[in-house]
């Protein structure tokens, strides 16, 4: 495998027992390369696996057949180095945002005075300087999901897995949202692999797509997208741009 390649999909099966008692093949021989400070999206139709697909990289489940490796190894269990965010912030409604941001710190020691400067200095980079005390029922759909990132790259994960965490927000909070995910990678330098429904999401924020076809999934194809990072304002606005969403719409089964 690449020194340059971070996480590593090769002849991935996923096999479960529906409800019906009947198996069902999820994945079926996924092979994908992701290397160091990329950014990449999977889409494709309902049910075909893209949720799963992180599940396997965080090690939360294990593939029937094949394997996933990361930094070379195989991941036999979630591994050090791999933050997650989610489409719900899941923000403790106890504790207050900066409490929320140092969690995954907390979990595995007592913050220090140097946690708490990195989680302020997270949420200014996201625009939430002066919010570190507020309560997360006080925040706006929008800031808890700022608070999410914080929080999943608190403690410099080497890849961040990001599982349709703008789904629920607004076209305006969204593409806001796109723009803190911008600055945050150019910031941390962390590998994102996003899972997303939306095709002007993954266009605008990914060095490269991947299309996953219907269950069981595979990938169908592979969209790399050429432009300047971070992108420019008006991106969504010229013809490349369309070019690139015509062509990986076209490769999604409906």
């Amino acid at each position: 495998m690449s020194s340059d390649v971070l996480i590593a999909a090769r002849h991935i099966d996923l096999r479960y027992i529906g409800t019906d008692g009947v198996h069902v093949d999820a994945l079926k021989d996924l092979n994908y390369a992701i290397g160091h400070g990329e950014f990449v999206s999977f889409i494709g139709p309902s049910g075909c696996g893209k949720t799963t697909l992180l599940k396997l990289m965080s090690g939360l489940i294990s593939p029937s057949g094949g394997e996933v490796c990361f930094k070379g190894k195989r991941i036999l269990g979630p591994p050090s180095g791999i933050g997650m965010a989610f489409q719900d912030a899941l923000l403790l409604p106890w504790r207050n945002v900066i409490d929320n941001v140092l969690l995954p710190v907390e979990i595995i020691r007592r913050p220090n005075g140097g946690d708490r400067d990195k989680a302020r200095d997270l949420l200014a980079s996201v625009g939430l300087d002066g919010f570190e005390k507020s309560a997360s029922w006080q925040l706006s759909g929008g800031m808890r999901q700022r608070v999410s990132l914080c929080r999943a790259l608190i403690r410099d994960p080497e890849i961040l897995l990001l599982d349709e965490p703008f789904a629920a927000l607004d076209a305006f909070t969204r593409e806001d949202l796109w723009r803190v995910l911008e600055n945050l990678r150019l910031k941390t330098s962390c590998t994102m692999v996003l899972i997303t429904h939306q095709l002007n999401e993954a266009v605008y924020l990914s060095d490269r797509i991947l299309v996953l076809s219907r269950r069981p999934g595979r990938i169908v194809h592979e969209e790399k997208i050429v432009a300047p990072f971070p992108r420019p304002a008006n991106f969504a606005y010229t013809p490349e741009f369309g070019e690139h969403l015509e062509n990986t719409r076209q490769r999604i089964e409906h």
